[in-house]
């Protein structure tokens, strides 16, 4: 996880407006700050290729080192629920197949560090179908390990699509509801946003605030279509290994300044 070029910015002028841009944030209070951040982590395989690599195994590996850092930002700031967009369902069938086992084995590596991290407490969101076995029992691990974290938690969004989500989220429903012998009538009658969300697979947690996504793309990628409906987000030019804290520290300040408007 070494891979990582040099980013512009890192001497005595930078570390000032640094401070000052955290000391602004620790000021406006928490209550300011978003209670969940959403990363679209993107541009790994650009990163790989700028530095000559002749696979983008580089790249992901350099992002992984970079969302290592990215949740200890977040941590400093007293941010208490991060996702990380980790791998799409989407991916499963659009990667090549060597680089698709690299990622994996590099996901697989990130989960069990992040979940051996301070009190980090770490969970898996999206679907085990198509992942392999080792990776399914890394991130298995990762949230047994990880259990008892009073700390940040960690959603790693791996083998993860939006509409698949809903849909389960519906057949779960659905299920639950015949299971007790209701009927349809009941089911219509029954079937609210807040039952749908309790039944995602980020059921119980906050919606994320903000959404981040690297590498100047500006998109979701089927990405918590659900939990977004009034999430504010966040494009940063810089490809994903090579986001600095300064980036991260100025979407929260723009995040503060805007006025949320639910549906306006």
């Amino acid at each position: 996880m070494s891979e990582r070029r040099h980013t512009p910015g890192r001497g005595l002028l930078y570390g000032l407006y640094q401070k000052r841009l955290r000391r602004a944030l620790t000021e406006a209070g928490a209550d300011a700050l978003p209670h969940h951040v959403a990363m679209i982590i993107d541009g790994n395989r650009r990163w790989a290729r700028q530095l000559g690599y002749t696979t983008a195994e580089h790249g992901h590996r350099a992002g992984a080192a970079k969302m290592i850092e990215f949740l200890e930002w977040c941590d400093q700031l007293g941010i208490r629920v991060v996702t990380l967009y980790l791998l799409s369902a989407d991916n499963l069938t659009s990667r090549e197949n060597a680089e698709l086992a690299a990622l994996m084995k590099i996901i697989g590596g990130l989960a069990l560090d992040v979940s051996s991290h301070r009190d980090w407490r770490v969970q898996h969101v999206g679907s085990s179908a198509g992942l392999p076995g080792e990776l399914v029992e890394a991130l298995a691990t990762a949230e047994q390990a990880s259990r008892d974290g009073t700390g940040m938690h960690i959603n790693l969004a791996v083998g993860y699509g939006g509409r698949t989500e809903i849909t389960d989220a519906m057949r779960s429903i659905v299920a639950e509801h015949h299971a007790a012998g209701r009927s349809l009538e009941d089911l219509a009658e029954t079937l609210t946003p807040e039952l749908i969300g309790q039944h995602l697979y980020t059921g119980g947690q906050p919606d994320p605030d903000l959404v981040i996504r690297t590498s100047g793309e500006q998109r979701l990628s089927d990405f918590m279509l659900w939990q977004s409906a009034h999430s504010e987000f966040y494009f940063v030019e810089a490809l994903g290994p090579d986001l600095r804290e300064v980036d991260f520290l100025r979407a929260l300040r723009d995040f503060t300044r805007r006025q949320r408007r639910y549906g306006g």
